[in-house]
């Protein structure tokens, strides 16, 4: 009797531990980003004399972040993801060591300013190149769970990284400089190898990314959820202050926005599914009523309650967009559509900022609370249009089988009648009538 034959052995721990890397690699990522307010401002005080100069560093790195987002993304068609990655989180790695020998040393403040925005010119490439690279990691099936996770360590990045950068800005300025290159270089170093991830072929490479009212959609969409977070995390002292509080309580509305972000993130993990677009829209609804709680509440707790609300499907929407991006668009065209999703978020970012220091905190709120009305009527009607349009195809659909099956029963009792009358005549006996 011959032995049963054994299957062969499948390593099933390598793809587990490329993904692993690869949120390590997100996870680090946003490091330099999330630590900039505090490291810059910190780098810019024995400088220039005053802790706000950080504030045109941190200009510098936005404003060159969308600038350098689509053009970038658009010559990594031209080569393998990952080594591209690599080459970029390379340039940020130096731009970010220039930073910090430039403030060791004393340099005019505006070398300083022009090593930010040459970290920041290759920010959004080096994010769509990133997200792309998790396709070739996980099926369409699983990548609900993975962008969970993913949200979940930024949020837990942009969480931890202001902290380490005070603690260590409070011993050396220069402290919190090295510390923002060295974690900002992990990315190059735990990013997995991908054989499969190959640069797109020359006709691929010819295509140019059409954006059409969907994608042009979410990306508003994603641009207003930004512009709703940042109002609340760039005006948290304003209103702290503003309710008789210390200013150092500015730091409670952040906080709560996190801890609930975290947890859906987490909650999008375990779910592991695409919500319906109901649940889009409810989430909507539920970021434009936060917004309103926290810039008409007038308390301390019902802003918090409004950060609360906000955080909570902060993780959730940003799945959606990302997860509706990727099946808009063809492959060779995500990196540079999920370079615009970052985009997006900066421009949102930037509006905010632009309006708290222009006009009061609650003009500003006012302005958000209109965008993301505006996001969700338009939303809702998109999706109900489309609702309607499917009800009819069904409805269209079914009326066809309907009538294709009436002619169906229509012909039987033609041929049927016919031959059980003409055997019942065959058998009748004679002189029957």
């Amino acid at each position: 009797m011959a032995a049963p034959a054994t299957a062969p052995h499948t390593p099933v721990t390598r793809p587990d531990a490329r993904l692993l890397r690869w949120f390590g690699s997100y996870g680090t990522f946003a490091v330099p980003q999330a630590a900039a307010p505090i490291a810059f401002s910190l780098i810019a005080l024995p400088l220039t004399g005053s802790a706000s100069s950080g504030a045109a560093m941190m200009l510098a790195m936005t404003i060159a972040q969308v600038l350098g987002a689509v053009p970038l993304s658009r010559l990594g068609r031209r080569f393998a993801p990952v080594p591209f990655m690599r080459a970029l989180i390379g340039v940020r790695t130096l731009a970010l060591v220039a930073i910090a020998v430039l403030a060791g040393i004393g340099a005019p403040f505006w070398l300083v300013v022009a090593g930010a925005a040459l970290a920041g010119l290759v920010n959004g490439a080096a994010y769509g190149t990133l997200r792309s690279v998790l396709n070739h990691l996980v099926p369409a099936s699983r990548l609900p769970r993975s962008l969970g996770v993913a949200a979940t360590l930024n949020e837990v990045t942009f969480v931890s990284s202001p902290v380490i950068a005070a603690a260590l800005g409070g011993i050396s300025p220069q402290l919190a400089a090295w510390a923002m290159v060295l974690l900002g270089a992990v990315p190059i170093a735990l990013l997995p190898q991908i054989p499969s991830a190959t640069a797109p072929g020359p006709e691929q490479r010819s295509t140019a990314l059409r954006l059409t009212p969907m994608v042009v959609l979410w990306l508003v969409c994603g641009g207003a959820s930004s512009a709703a977070i940042s109002a609340i995390e760039i005006g948290s002292v304003s209103l702290a202050v503003s309710f008789g509080m210390p200013a150092a309580w500015g730091a409670l509305f952040p906080v709560a926005i996190c801890v609930t972000s975290i947890l859906g993130g987490v909650w999008v993990s375990v779910h592991n599914r695409e919500p319906r677009r109901r649940t889009v829209l409810a989430w909507l609804g539920v970021t434009a009523l936060g917004v309103v709680v926290v810039g008409f509440g007038h308390s301390a707790a019902a802003t918090v309650i409004g950060a609360l609300l906000v955080g909570a499907v902060l993780a959730p929407l940003a799945t959606y967009y990302s997860l509706v991006l990727d099946r808009l668009v063809a492959p060779e065209h995500r990196a540079e559509v999920f370079a615009l999703l970052r985009t997006a978020n900066a421009l949102g970012i930037i509006t905010s900022s632009a309006l708290i220091s222009l006009v009061s905190l609650q003009a500003t709120f006012t302005v958000v609370i209109t965008v993301m009305t505006g996001v969700l009527v338009v939303t809702g009607v998109v999706f109900t249009s489309a609702w309607v349009a499917f009800r009819r195809r069904r409805l269209a659909r079914v009326a066809a089988e309907a009538r294709a099956h009436g002619h169906a029963i229509g012909a039987a009792p033609a041929g049927g009648d016919g031959g059980t009358a003409e055997r019942q005549h065959e058998g009748a006996p004679s002189g029957t009538h």
